[in-house]
């Protein structure tokens, strides 16, 4: 199998393994569950005029909440990304498709990634991994996968773990911090970099705004897990398996990764991502310090839906309606006022 025809393939087994299997990390969680929203109980605001409006890398969006890169690159997952962003425009959300890597080398799968033309208004984010810069990319497939797709910034993404259980895995990470330099220099639009569900830690982050970088998705550990994924293409080799298994419990948790990238880059935009599951946790995210809020697999569940972009839109609305709720039995009026929020410690964690 040539190398374009194993990037498709592998794409329709992520797809297909995270709807099927038990990918969440085993052994560690996002850490949500132990901070609580404070209760107000006469908020006096009017629930209806809460604005929950927010601008993000210099884009307005109505809600703070990100659809995470998922797919793309293989026809059978165009109508998911098609879905994704008519939901997204919809709502007035931002939206990351997938890594771009397989459309770079086959103008055949551009279409999979194609979406500005249903939604014109998104904030939309292209995607590459960042460790392709040391395999032959540089800022000429960067703007290329900006071009493609019309995209108001680039997401570097750096997965390391999954590199490294991967069968066909790209593990040389050796000076790509240079790189990404170079790349955020050279580009006419900004560089976010973002983990995969293992998160970023506060020296990184801070690493990478020195670099250049606009924006850092912590991306972090409690939600699906890709050595899990990777796990199951693992099928025929156990040993391969096994050690891939080994690794459900790694990395920083989301709710971690948010505080300590706040509190060592107080000024940078922040995506808190990894494992986010409602508008309380998009709450709480925020009141720990992200900007933004990604979620994925939710949106990716409701897109193979029969119902598709219905069911997209209910899923979605129901986490800004859960927002809207935790922000006004919070006395929150606005996004501002979330952020200024203190989150209090469950008893359990005492």
């Amino acid at each position: 199998m040539d190398e374009q025809s194993q990037t498709r393939s592998r794409k329709l087994d992520h797809v297909r393994i995270v709807l099927d299997e038990n990918v969440a990390a085993k052994g560690i969680t996002t850490g949500f569950a132990e901070w609580r929203m404070p209760h107000e109980a006469l908020p006096e605001l009017d629930m209806s005029t809460i604005d929950l409006r927010t601008v993000f890398l210099g884009k307005r969006l109505r809600a703070p909440l990100l659809i995470s890169s998922m797919t793309g690159g293989a026809s059978d997952v165009e109508v998911i990304n098609t879905v994704l962003a008519e939901a997204a425009q919809h709502l007035g959300l931002a939206m990351g498709v997938g890594s771009q890597r397989a459309a770079i080398g086959d103008d055949s799968l551009v279409a999979s990634y194609r979406v500005r033309q249903i939604a014109p208004d998104i904030a939309l984010y292209a995607n590459l991994g960042a460790v392709q810069l040391n395999y032959g990319y540089g800022v000429e497939e960067c703007l290329r996968a900006v071009d493609m797709i019309g995209a108001d910034a680039l997401i570097l993404h750096l997965n390391a773990l999954q590199e490294s259980v991967q069968p066909e895995g790209n593990t040389n990470f050796a000076g790509l911090l240079p790189k990404i330099a170079t790349v955020c220099k050279a580009l006419p639009v900004p560089v976010i970099v973002k983990e995969v569900g293992n998160g970023i830690g506060a020296n990184t982050a801070r690493r990478l705004v020195e670099a250049g970088v606009a924006a850092i998705d912590v991306a972090g550990a409690g939600g699906t897990s890709w050595s899990e994924v990777e796990r199951f293409r693992h099928e025929s080799a156990a040993r391969s398996a096994r050690t891939a298994g080994a690794f459900a419990d790694w990395g920083i948790p989301t709710s971690t990764a948010i505080r300590q990238a706040r509190a060592a880059l107080p000024d940078t935009p922040i995506i808190g991502s990894g494992g986010i599951r409602s508008g309380i946790d998009m709450a709480k995210a925020i009141a720990l310090g992200a900007n933004l809020v990604g979620t994925a697999k939710p949106a990716l569940i409701a897109a193979v839906d029969p119902r598709g972009l219905e069911q997209v839109i209910i899923e979605l609305q129901g986490f800004i309606d859960e927002l809207r709720i935790a922000m006004f039995c919070s006395s929150c009026k606005d996004i501002s006022a979330l952020q200024q929020v203190a989150l209090e410690r469950t008893a359990h964690d005492v």
